[in-house]
């Protein structure tokens, strides 16, 4: 198989077999969809999986541009790239993890933590810089008040539609690696709700048309967890090395005032000045008063 060297091999369609190559059945579905772009009977139906939906051209001073807004075609896309994850996710293992692992002999316990922070550091840093990238190119950082004004915005652009989208797809990856991973049982619950966390909230601020916020309180949220992973990498490597530990803890303080500042600001501030303050679904428009308590 394309990503572990096993001596032992187990019967086909059987649970060790899932367990073990489900990384390169997962490839094999990617490669099929890819396949499929290259004849035209298929090519609109594997556009569906690698390519955002629901396009619209919005005229402006200098022509015209692509926006974007949700639909339930998200889903098929979504799908996708939840395998592009499982991939992504074995690669690191292999390719990295396992091999930092078996150089340090950790017990179960620890060697589990170990992966589990490895996958969130790499995650947490690509996520970092792709975040950072469309904040900057889309001027939310330049100009705050873009994040409340013109509310709903129903319409975004490519690269933060997609960028939403691979979110979803990272977290709702990580339910089926729970069984993948053979993660111990006590160790699920946790899992279960940090991942569904992150799942609500994204989703929450996808579908309420809050995604320049939430951008923004991604970005503060995975600055602090990267600086946790990272510590606790390090302090598996060495368990005298807590420096990095203090870093996060000042860090985490530092994210929750900002996130909460930031939150009071947009929600509290520049949605309740917002004109329209009609509740409306079909128009994308949620900004009642019950909409802004929580």
């Amino acid at each position: 198989m394309a990503f572990r060297r096993r001596a032992k091999s187990h019967p086909l369609f059987s649970q060790e077999f899932l367990i073990h190559n489900h990384a390169d059945v997962g490839f094999c579905l990617v490669l099929c969809v890819l396949v499929a772009l290259m004849f035209e009977v298929t090519a609109k139906t594997a556009f569906l999986f690698i390519l955002p939906q629901y396009n619209v051209s919005v005229p402006t001073a200098d022509g015209e541009i692509v926006l974007y807004h949700y639909g339930l075609k998200d889903l098929v896309t979504i799908l996708f790239y939840i395998f592009i994850a499982i991939i992504l996710h074995a690669v690191v293992q292999e390719y990295a993890l396992d091999k930092i692992n078996r150089r340090l002999h950790l017990s179960k316990i620890k060697h589990s933590k170990f992966n589990e922070s490895g996958q969130l550091v790499a995650f947490h840093i690509a996520s970092m810089a792709w975040c950072l990238y469309v904040l900057a190119t889309e001027g939310y950082l330049s100009n705050p008040k873009s994040l409340w004004e013109n509310y709903p915005h129903v319409h975004l652009p490519f690269q933060v539609k997609f960028f939403y989208l691979c979110q979803l797809s990272y977290w709702l990856h990580a339910l089926p690696e729970l069984y993948f991973q053979k993660v111990r049982k006590e160790e699920i619950p946790r899992q279960l709700q940090y991942i569904s966390l992150y799942l609500v909230h994204i989703s929450g601020a996808y579908l309420l048309n809050l995604t320049r916020l939430g951008l923004i309180l991604l970005l503060l949220q995975y600055v602090a967890e990267f600086l946790f992973h990272m510590a606790r990498l390090f302090y598996f490597t060495d368990e005298n090395n807590e420096k990095l530990f203090n870093a996060w803890a000042v860090v985490f303080v530092v994210s929750r005032l900002f996130t909460l500042t930031l939150s009071v600001l947009v929600i509290g501030f520049g949605l309740a000045r917002v004109e329209n303050q009609a509740f409306d679904p079909e128009k994308g428009n949620f900004n009642t008063l019950l909409f802004r308590l929580p």
